[in-house]
């Protein structure tokens, strides 16, 4: 490592590399660092994605893809299944092989790749971010730069060291656990979430195919319901009940932000993108879209502000209304539909299925479902159709 970069990333997923990348391919001197031994390792990740949005980004390549996703059901406390009519194809990511080749295209664009490299702490000058201290190898680190992007995830302490208030309420908070487990009886076509006080409460299970007989089945809880007892028992408890042969391959655990995005995502010389902004999904948690759509924004920004020789919060907010236009809005719509989702009761849950289940099945939209859940609060009804059909 040289001792100054024009832009360094901390955090080497999706969002750091996306950032990276775009950065460098600006035409400055970018620094990706990983503070793991080797990119794309450990997953603590579903790996589902859709199509529509993902393409959006990045040409995907089949090598990336362990699994094609015809359709989403959804499991009801009492065991009734939906099957939703959804036009846009899903795919189960290898994100081992995905990272790790979105990291290689940000050396391709120039950007310096270094693993194993623990940021833990930054460098400032009257109020600005000036750079990084680095642990490399038993050796302490000061790396200055123009522009710092904290892309290290929803425990995100870059944010935390400049100032900015990145903290959630437990209730923002999903818990999560989650097991690769092969030797399982599934229908690979189809991503299976399951809704239940008893098995996930305050958020979901999930069931996402690798193959034919492997999956990465795990659950998210409300950090406001996770006291009494884990995330982990009650993954167990739910192989335990359905998947009793189970040999698991992997086990992990981890927070997901399920929050409104945190306003203040840029001071002088910083710039926060995906989990470390909170812009994952607050309904599906899922944040590697939105993440890798904000590294856009943000590393092509940086790339501007470097060459502009100003790198003011003033001029670097100009990320921030541009993910206003592209993910912000429907962000906090979704939070709003989140926060009455929450309130719902197994009955009510109960109560949606069946009425879904009344209709043919080429209306069992996402929008008729949301529609059927908050029938009394019509007021969402407009948020409703500007996410799933803006």
């Amino acid at each position: 490592m040289k001792d100054y970069y024009d832009v360094i990333v901390v955090g080497g997923g999706p969002t750091g590399s996306t950032a990276a990348r775009l950065a460098a391919e600006g035409g400055v001197k970018v620094l990706l660092l990983e503070k793991d031994r080797e990119i794309g390792i450990p997953v603590r990740c579903g790996e589902a994605v859709g199509e529509k949005g993902i393409s959006k980004i990045v040409e995907l390549k089949e090598e990336w893809i362990a699994n094609h996703i015809k359709g989403l059901r959804l499991v009801a406390p009492d065991g009734t299944k939906v099957k939703v009519h959804h036009e846009d194809v899903g795919f189960v990511l290898d994100r081992k092989r995905f990272d790790y080749d979105l990291a290689m295209n940000a050396a391709n664009a120039g950007a310096e790749v270094v693993t194993k490299a623990y940021a833990f702490g930054l460098l400032t000058e009257n109020g600005t971010v000036t750079g990084v201290k680095v642990q490399y190898i038993g050796k302490q680190y000061d790396i200055r730069s123009k522009i710092v992007i904290g892309a290290d995830g929803v425990e995100s302490r870059v944010g935390r060291w400049a100032g900015l208030k990145t903290n959630l309420k437990l209730k923002d908070v999903e818990t999560c656990a989650q097991m690769t487990a092969t030797n399982i009886n599934i229908d690979q076509n189809y991503c299976d979430f399951y809704f239940s006080s008893d098995i996930a409460p305050g958020g979901y299970l999930w069931v996402f195919p690798k193959n034919k007989n492997t999956a990465n089945i795990g659950l998210g809880l409300a950090g406001d319901k996770a006291q009494n007892k884990s995330p982990l028992s009650y993954l167990k408890d739910f192989m335990k009940s359905n998947f009793p042969d189970a040999s698991v391959l992997t086990t992990v655990a981890g927070g997901v932000p399920v929050a409104p995005y945190t306003e203040n995502i840029v001071s002088n010389g910083l710039m926060l993108v995906g989990d470390a902004a909170h812009q994952s999904n607050p309904i599906s948690g899922g944040g590697i879209v939105l993440g890798m759509l904000a590294a856009q924004i943000a590393g092509r920004i940086a790339s501007e502000a470097v060459k502009e020789n100003n790198v003011s919060e003033q001029r670097l907010s100009q990320y921030v209304k541009e993910w206003e236009k592209a993910g912000g809005s429907n962000h906090r719509r979704a939070y709003r539909l989140k926060e009455s989702v929450a309130k719902l009761t197994d009955d009510d849950l109960n109560k949606t299925a069946a009425a879904i289940q009344k209709k043919p099945e080429d209306k069992h939209t996402v929008v008729n479902i949301f529609k059927a859940a908050l029938i009394n609060q019509p007021k969402l009804i407009p948020d409703i159709f500007k996410i799933f059909l803006g």
